[in-house]
């Protein structure tokens, strides 16, 4: 698989609701990644949010499949119900779907990833942050390369992207123009440059993260029997922060 060599790295914005990718999109992303559940890392969002954003939104958007939050290692059940959404969302014209699955081992579950890829050609295919689980990490880019993912996004198996730099810039290596190594965890403008120039990589992947709490809305209420549900923090985009990270990959 090849892949057109683009004059300015990609970034993408992983929304957590429709407020952020519509705030992400006007800001300027060049891709939405849509889930939902922040708290748990991502899940996959309802159909009626996917649509809406594809009528709103005119960049691409990849949207998470997961069925639920924590492991990788999905039931029968759950492996039915990823199957499901993706012959659902094929039908409202996404971009691509983000999604992995592991074994018991942490390696890639080939079984499983062969028919998740045939059910959603000819989608985009990004396999998430299940990677940085796996111990041989160059054994699993073999492996996605072989199953003809398009990206993998990473941390370098670390905490964030920055920690995982060294990993990250010997992945992209290994990758050469058969898969796109996507850096993401952590990524901010204070660091999107030195991570452009260190490891080579042409997309990236940033929440631009900013929390508030959910009672800044207008709720008129005096005496909430279970206050403790309306006092989370709720999660945004930073319009400026993506603003920042485009024009420091648009630099040459």
């Amino acid at each position: 698989m090849e892949f057109v060599e683009m004059n300015k790295p990609l970034l993408e914005i992983a929304c957590f609701n429709i407020e952020s990718a519509l705030k992400a999109a006007h800001a300027g992303a060049d891709r939405i990644e849509l889930c939902d559940n922040y708290y748990e890392g991502g899940t996959t969002p309802s159909f009626g949010m996917i649509q809406y954003a594809i009528q709103k939104i005119n960049i691409p958007i990849n949207v998470m499949i997961r069925p639920r939050g924590g492991d990788f290692l999905y039931s029968s059940a759950e492996f039915e119900i990823m199957k499901q959404d993706i012959l659902t969302i094929k039908k409202l014209g996404i971009n691509g779907i983000v999604t992995g699955i592991l074994t018991s081992k942490r390696t890639v579950d080939l079984v499983r990833m062969k028919e998740l890829i045939e059910i959603a050609k000819p989608l985009e295919i990004t396999f998430h942050k299940a990677f940085d689980l796996c111990p041989d990490q160059t054994t699993a880019l073999e492996t996605l390369i072989e199953l003809g993912i398009h990206r993998i996004l990473t941390s370098g198996g670390e905490k964030n992207a920055w920690e995982g730099l060294q990993k990250i810039k010997e992945l992209v290596k290994q990758s050469g123009d058969q898969i796109i190594i996507m850096p993401g965890g952590g990524i901010r403008h204070q660091n999107i440059g030195k991570l452009k120039i260190q490891t080579g990589a042409k997309e990236y992947h940033s929440a631009a993260l900013v929390k508030r709490m959910a009672n800044t809305r207008t709720l008129e209420f005096d005496n909430l029997s279970h206050p403790e549900q309306y006092n989370h923090p709720d999660i945004s985009v930073n319009e400026q922060e993506i603003k920042a990270m485009q024009k420091i990959l648009s630099a040459t």
